[in-house]
């Protein structure tokens, strides 16, 4: 009864909805106010007689802190045989060292009013602090020993390997985690970035003695950025800086080598990854894009805005507010200091799969071959703006993006160059970026879900199909 109630009122509604789609905006309204661009922080960079690079801004008021230790080497640096250990050195990093044992250390961080985490990327470990300003010096002292004196003690490394094995397990349930892994190894074949997560053999076969070498092979300060943003003078930061890592020594061995760039495009063929009973498909296109150092790169962030990266986009209005086919696609570009990928996603019920790869496709093409409007263009460069003035509210936002920047190669300066250079974009740099990187044919298609229904429903498409795992 319940449910015919609210199929009744369901339907009672949809003229009315549709009534006021239809409906204009009045004539009216106020125009946009003026942009407000994110204001660029005051970056103070200083190299350390040992090599460490450390990023200073200084934002009196909040009495907070954010730090930030991002050391070069991640998934794309993890041994062929240990695929994904960066996630265990992570998960491991802040549970004891030489003079503090993990409880130790939890302690002292919360009574410092802070957190402490360790994030593993393609490029990069992070390791992030948040702690009150007048706590700095003991945050500091504990953020130091973890990033020199890590100890991996065999009892705690069993357990984050337990953990590892029943989050991969968890993971494996997701559909999304399907696309995204099956993505990656599409894309980037036996390259060092096909790594997205740890698998379940190399968490097995990890030792205590594999992460302290990994770890004394990575956390060393000729490859290192420390960053503080938050409530605090920078000479007096610098000093408790300089006292807590000045004698960090970098050990004779090389520093790690640059991964290199992938040799070549993906295959255009339809991935299909198998999950048994699904009513579901999730469908992934994924290409290679624009580096964040290319000259480029802002114009392919505006072209991807107009095609599905915001709300009002092409994407989204046509197979999610006219169609009805799903409720969240979205299409993303994401950079790697050596590589860009451009991902479109969607989950679908299984009836319309064939129908949205269509819509997909059909719209990819249409940002090659159609300029776009300068309402468009002038909504997507305020999109970006706006969205980048408000992602990078807090400090710790901000210390994660310069993170992000160091990764990739760019100086701190570029925190302040993005938005300026997005709201620079002409109509016809956006047009020649759309040409190079948004063709559907650039693109590998990952469908995950049943595969007798995704073979049968996309049959007609006419492209290679293959199944992985």
């Amino acid at each position: 009864m319940k449910i015919a109630h609210s199929l009744c009122a369901i339907l009672a509604l949809v003229p009315v909805a549709a009534a006021q789609k239809l409906t204009p905006l009045p004539k009216d309204l106020p125009p946009y106010a003026a942009e407000k661009p994110f204001a660029a922080p005051d970056v103070k960079a200083v190299k350390l007689d040992n090599g460490l690079t450390v990023w200073l801004v200084a934002e009196p008021g909040f009495p907070q802190i954010a730090l930030d230790l991002a050391v070069e080497g991640g998934y794309g640096a993890d041994p062929a045989d240990r695929p994904g250990i960066s996630q265990l050195l992570a998960d491991t990093l802040s549970q004891g060292t030489a003079t503090r044992s993990a409880k130790q250390i939890a302690q002292e961080v919360q009574a410092a009013g802070g957190d402490l985490q360790a994030t593993p990327h393609a490029d990069f470990i992070e390791v992030s602090l948040t702690v009150l300003s007048d706590k700095a010096e003991p945050g500091l002292a504990v953020f130091s020993d973890v990033a020199q004196h890590a100890t991996f003690a065999d009892d705690e490394v069993s357990l984050a390997k337990r953990n590892a094995a029943d989050q991969l397990r968890q993971q494996e349930s997701e559909p999304s985690f399907l696309a995204t892994r099956a993505a990656a190894r599409v894309l980037f074949g036996d390259h060092p970035y096909h790594v997205t997560a740890p698998t379940l053999g190399c968490i097995n076969a990890t030792t205590p003695g594999d992460l302290r070498s990994l770890f004394m092979q990575r956390f060393r300060p000729d490859q290192a950025l420390l960053i503080a943003v938050g409530d605090f003078q920078a000479a007096p930061m610098l000093d408790l800086i300089r006292s807590q890592f000045g004698q960090w020594k970098a050990p004779d061995a090389a520093p790690l080598a640059p991964v290199p760039p992938p040799s070549s495009d993906p295959k255009r063929a339809i991935f299909i990854v198998p999950r048994p009973g699904s009513v579901q498909t999730t469908l992934e296109f994924a290409a290679f894009g624009p580096l964040r150092t290319d000259p480029d790169f802002e114009a392919a962030q505006v072209a991807n805005a107009i095609y599905g990266g915001m709300f009002s986009s092409h994407l989204i209005q046509n197979i999610r507010e006219e169609k009805g086919y799903t409720y969240s696609p979205f299409a993303v570009l994401r950079t790697y200091r050596a590589a860009g990928v451009m991902t479109t996603r969607a989950d679908v019920r299984n009836a319309v799969t064939a129908p949205i790869l269509n819509e997909i496709i059909y719209e990819l093409n249409r940002t090659v071959t159609t300029e776009p409007a300068d309402e468009e263009l002038a909504a997507a460069r305020r999109y970006l703006v706006g969205l980048e003035a408000i992602q990078l509210q807090s400090r710790g936002a901000v210390v994660n993006e310069l993170a992000g920047i160091w990764a990739d190669g760019l100086p701190p300066e570029e925190i302040g160059a993005y938005g300026k250079k997005v709201a620079a974009t002409t109509a016809a740099e956006v047009d020649a970026a759309a040409r190079k990187y948004f063709p559907a044919s650039r693109a590998a298609i990952i469908a995950v879900g049943e595969e007798k229904v995704i073979r049968e429903a996309l049959a007609p498409f006419a492209l290679p199909m293959e199944t992985v795992q």
